[in-house]
């Protein structure tokens, strides 16, 4: 039921104002269903008829996420080439264009690859927000600038993407994904956040009990105010 009211809730801050409406889900780590949670709501969107379409999912090869994607309107991304490499990014132009009532975009810390009009994700969203188009995106807490070195010196994992913490601010609603350690944990032996050799290095590094508990605070933390909704 909560879930039906964080979707309900973000559709009455869309209706009540032209301004594109940001709605991001955060959490502590990679794997706590923040991609997953975020389709859901897509595909729970297109059921009421509302015109939703997938800027940029990635899967990361997961079956569970992959099949979330089926039967979502996608618009196909860019492709360019670097250093003798295709590579694809968020088509932000054809967006534009197309002008959905909501666009899903994944990884708000993204950076983009040489040769994109924005250095990083946060900002085609901002440019997509501007026009009046509507966004549901994800970030973990790590990313937060205010945080990143925090995390650095904690766990010893360097944090190379980080976002100001005013695009997060910005965000007319925030929900927390949030599971317990142990259930992530869980979920790297199972494989299914990493593939089996780099979870196991994970669960040694990154994903100890310690660096979640604290990371988890941290979240918590950065996610709390009025437009936070906790899942």
């Amino acid at each position: 039921m909560e879930r039906q009211d964080s979707v309900q809730r973000f559709l009455e801050l869309i209706r009540r104002s032209h301004r594109g409406k940001f709605k991001v889900y955060i959490g502590m780590s990679a794997g706590v269903g923040k991609t997953c949670r975020m389709l859901q709501e897509a595909r729970q969107l297109l059921d009421a008829g509302v015109d939703v379409r997938i800027g940029y999912i990635e899967t990361h090869g997961r079956a569970g996420t992959e099949a979330l994607v089926e039967g979502l309107p996608l618009v196909p991304r860019r492709r360019l080439f670097y250093k003798g490499k295709e590579l694809e990014e968020m088509d932000t132009q054809a967006i534009l264009n197309l002008h959905p009532e909501i666009v899903v975009v994944d990884e708000l810390a993204h950076t983009n690859a040489d040769g994109s009009k924005n250095d990083k994700r946060y900002s085609d969203v901002l440019e997509v927000l501007a026009q009046g188009i509507n966004v549901i995106s994800t970030i973990n807490v790590q990313h937060l600038e205010s945080v990143a070195a925090r995390v650095e010196e904690a766990t010893g994992i360097a944090v190379r993407e980080r976002i100001p913490d005013t695009v997060l601010r910005r965000a007319d609603q925030v929900v927390n994904v949030d599971v317990t350690k142990e259930e992530l944990r869980e979920r790297l032996r199972q494989g299914k956040i990493y593939a089996p050799q780099q979870a196991e290095r994970a669960l040694s590094s990154f994903f100890t009990y310690e660096n979640l508990s604290f990371l988890r605070e941290l979240c918590l933390r950065e996610a709390s105010g009025d437009q936070v909704r906790k899942i």
